[in-house]
C-alpha cells in the first residue's frame, strides 16, 4: 500500500474566499497547500470591472500568511451590462485570467449575473477572439426547471449552442454534477473542461437528505444520485485532460449555514487534497492525481506548472469542526468537521 506521494504543487481552479474578516480566515487554508486560484468574483457588490479585481486582488494579498507564495487569478464577473473595452483591457492587460457567467439567480450572489444569454454574446465574441476563457455556473434557473435538473437543462439550452456559435472560445463548465456533464465535457474537449469538487466525488443526495437534512452537503449545484457520483469518480480518475481540481470551497457562517433557508456552498479547503487522494487511492489511480491536480488545469490556462512540490501521506488525522472568523463571534464550519481522514498533506 502507498504510504506517501509527491506530485506538482497544485491549483485550485474555482475557489471562493469572501471579504475582509473571511477572507483573512479562509485564505490561509487553501494557500497553504496551493500555488495559484482561480478566484470567483460573487462579492456583493461584485467584481464587474477591472478596476474592481485589481482591488480585489490587493486585498487578497495583503491577507496572505507571511511568507506564503501564492497567487490569486481574478475573475470578471459578467453581467447584462458587462463593457467588452473593460474586459478586453483586463485581460490583455493581466488583470483577469477569466470571465465567469452566473445564470441570474443560481446561486450565491448571483443576483446580478446574465438574465438573457443572448445578451452576453457581443461579451463571448470579444472573449473568444482574444483567447480569454469562459467560466460557466452551468445552471439553467428557469421558471418550471426541477433544481435537480438545472445542470442538464443548462447543457441542452445553453452550452450546445455556445459550442456552435463560438467553436474558437474556451470553455469550462465548473463543477459537475451529472454523468450528461462529464460526457458533454469529454465530448467537447479540448475546447471545453471541467472542474470536480472532493464533495461531488463523494456524496450523494440520499447523503444530504436521506437521515435528516444536513445543511452543511447543500451547494449549487446539489450533490446528485449514486450513478452521476460514479461518473464524476471515473472523469477525475481517468486522467484525461480536461478534467481537473476545482474544489469550489465557499465557507458562510453558521448563522447563514444553519438558518432556516440555509446558504449554499461546501467549506472544503482544509481537506481538500486529503479527500481527493482518498478518492484516487480508492479508484486505484493514485498515479493519476498529479495529472488531475497540477497539470491539467495549467494545460487548459495556457499557464506552466508548478515548479514546488506537495507531498501527501497515509497517515489518520482529525478534521478540525470550524476555523474562527477573527473580530466577530463566528466559524466556518468544515467539511468532514470532526471525523477522521486517511491521508494529509504533510507540512513541510
Amino acid at each position: 500500500m502507498t504510504r506517501r506521494i509527491t506530485i506538482r504543487r497544485p491549483d485550485d481552479w474555482h475557489l471562493h474566499v469572501r471579504d475582509g474578516a473571511m477572507l483573512a480566515a479562509v485564505l490561509p487554508c487553501t494557500a497553504r497547500h496551493f500555488a495559484r486560484a482561480i478566484i470567483m468574483p460573487n462579492l456583493v457588490p461584485p467584481v464587474v470591472t477591472a478596476a474592481d479585481a485589481i482591488a480585489y486582488r490587493a486585498r487578497i494579498l495583503a491577507s496572505l500568511p507571511k511568507g506564503v507564495a501564492f497567487t490569486p487569478l481574478m475573475t470578471c464577473y459578467l453581467t447584462d451590462t458587462t463593457d467588452p473595452d473593460d474586459l478586453e483591457r483586463g485581460f490583455r492587460g493581466g488583470v483577469f485570467a477569466a470571465a465567469k457567467l452566473y445564470p441570474a439567480h443560481a446561486t450565491t450572489n448571483s443576483a446580478s449575473g446574465v438574465t438573457d444569454i443572448a445578451k452576453a454574446y457581443p461579451v463571448f465574441a470579444r472573449m473568444e477572439k482574444n483567447d480569454m476563457p469562459l467560466l460557466m455556473h452551468g445552471e439553467d434557473t428557469g421558471h418550471g426547471v426541477d433544481v435537480f435538473d438545472r445542470e442538464r437543462v443548462f447543457i441542452d439550452r445553453t452550452l450546445l449552442p455556445l459550442l456552435k456559435a463560438f467553436p474558437g472560445l474556451r470553455m469550462v463548465l465548473e463543477h459537475l454534477s451529472t454523468k450528461e456533464a462529464v460526457e458533454i465535457v469529454r465530448s467537447a474537449a479540448p475546447q471545453l473542461a471541467g472542474t470536480i469538487t472532493p464533495h461531488h466525488l463523494t456524496e450523494t443526495r440520499t447523503d444530504m437528505l436521506g437521515a435528516g437534512l444536513r445543511p452543511d452537503l447543500y451547494c449549487m449545484p446539489v450533490i446528485k444520485t449514486a450513478a452521476d457520483r460514479t461518473a464524476l469518480r471515473q472523469a477525475a480518475t481517468s486522467g484525461e485532460a480536461c478534467f481537473f481540481l476545482g474544489t469550489d470551497s465557499a465557507p458562510h457562517q453558521v448563522a447563514r449555514k444553519y438558518a432556516p433557508v440555509c446558504s449554499a456552498g461546501v467549506f472544503n479547503a482544509p481537506v481538500a487534497l486529503a479527500v481527493y487522494a482518498q478518492v484516487f487511492e480508492e479508484e486505484n489511480a493514485l498515479g493519476r492525481i498529479e495529472a488531475f491536480a497540477s497539470l491539467n488545469g495549467p494545460k487548459h490556462y495556457r499557464l506552466a506548472p508548478n515548479e514546488g512540490t506537495i507531498t501527501l501521506e497515509r497517515s489518520p488525522w482529525t478534521v478540525p469542526d470550524h476555523v474562527g472568523v477573527a473580530g466577530i463571534e463566528e466559524r466556518v464550519t468544515v467539511y468532514h468537521g470532526g471525523e477522521t481522514l486517511p491521508w494529509r498533506v504533510v507540512e513541510e
